[in-house]
């Protein structure tokens, strides 16, 4: 034991960037492999262990000053192999089954994978990189006045670049010239500010944005800094999602945080200008919360806080798959850290050529599901009174 101690104490002195343990001898485990990564946020440097099932992998963090107990416990009796980077080392440890230690260090030819790994996990390659002039995110603070992340609103950085990554993700795939974009209860619009610059001066579109909203105060403070930003092809108007009429042709909808039914009528007339392009993150969800009763699923419907969650969760499969149904390839995405808030489903949904069996089949699963649990839901209510379904 103070040999394996020695050898790991060695290692971990090193500073490693990444950790491969192996080659289990305890077949009872559940785990086949596990690999440990340095990681670091706001200038902390942790440890990210993965612990590898068949089917699963499980994530833990720990701070530098526990590596070596954990080392120590993964090889005293599950496993008998580790292998370890620095930028200045690669080691091995064997362990026999007599449990003799065999120690292993060569010097590093100084590593390219070194330096990129340890880039890779402490810098991620932004959209809107720091230095950039972005006046929104100056005024919103996430920006000192020289283009610098503010290390106190870095969780809202990473947020506003994950929402902009999920929109380039479509935009990269069609050279767009010119976009007509509607974000329907647009806010303080922080974030549709953003998005304009990110198209008008990163992609180098041209863009013609409009924001909505109910409160008058908001769209005149928008209307003014859109015009002190220079942003011409950027206004407010004051409106309700339901019942808003748009008569040119709109390639890209943009719904955040509209509440309980508001996404809804969001999506319906998305779907009735035959939009392009959709992304929604819907909030409140209370409609179907409201309604849900079953007799076959009534476990689902036993415990407040878990009827509440499905509600929420089923509310979007619905959305989702009404939007298959109508010709739109529909993704259930990630927004953000559930850590950082519960509402992180996003919506992305793009037209394109869905087959007629996935749009029949979609459209059933949503009967099945609104007539197993009694469900009289907007959007359905909606696109079935326009015959649209």
């Amino acid at each position: 034991m103070e040999e394996l101690k020695k050898s790991i104490d060695e290692i971990s002195k090193s500073n490693p960037y990444k950790i491969v343990i192996s080659n289990r001898k305890n077949k009872e485990i559940d785990y086949k492999k596990i690999n440990i990564n340095l990681k670091e946020i706001k200038d902390r440097e942790f440890y990210q262990i993965e612990k590898f099932t068949d089917k699963q992998v499980f994530h833990e963090n720990i701070e530098k000053e526990e590596l070596e107990n954990h080392i120590i416990e993964f090889l005293k009796e599950d496993f008998k192999q580790l292998d370890a980077w620095s930028e200045d080392a690669v080691f091995n440890i064997k362990i026999s089954k007599k449990g003799k230690v065999f120690f292993g260090r060569k010097n590093a030819k100084k590593s390219i994978m070194a330096k990129q790994v340890k880039t890779h996990n402490k810098e991620k390659e932004y959209i809107i990189k720091e230095g950039m002039n972005v006046p929104a995110l100056i005024d919103l603070g996430v920006f000192t006045k020289e283009g610098k992340v503010v290390k106190s609103k870095y969780d809202k950085y990473k947020q506003i670049n994950k929402f902009i990554e999920l929109i380039d993700h479509e935009i990269r795939k069609n050279e767009y010239k010119e976009l007509t974009i509607l974000d329907f209860g647009c806010g303080k619009s922080y974030l549709t500010f953003v998005l304009y610059y990110y198209f008008v001066e990163i992609k180098k579109i041209n863009v013609k944005m409009i924001g909505l909203d109910l409160k008058e105060d908001v769209i005149k403070k928008c209307n003014e800094i859109a015009k002190r930003y220079n942003y011409e092809n950027l206004h407010f108007e004051l409106g309700d999602i339901n019942g808003y009429k748009y008569n040119n042709k709109v390639d890209m909808v943009i719904t955040l945080h509209a509440c309980d039914t508001a996404t809804d009528y969001a999506l319906y007339n998305a779907i009735k200008w035959n939009t392009k392009m959709i992304f929604s993150v819907p909030c409140c969800q209370h409609e179907l919360n409201e309604q849900m009763k079953s007799e076959n699923l009534s476990i689902l419907t036993n415990y407040g806080i878990i009827q509440e969650r499905i509600a929420a969760l089923m509310t979007d499969s619905i959305r989702a798959n009404l939007l298959e149904s109508l010709g739109y390839k529909t993704n259930l995405l990630e927004f953000i850290d559930i850590a950082h808030s519960p509402k992180n489903i996003l919506i992305r949904a793009v037209k394109t050529n869905v087959s007629k069996e996935k749009k029949e089949k979609s459209l059933n699963e949503v009967d099945n599901l609104m007539k197993e649990f009694n469900f009289d839901q907007t959007l359905y209510r909606l696109l079935k009174e326009d015959n649209l379904i």
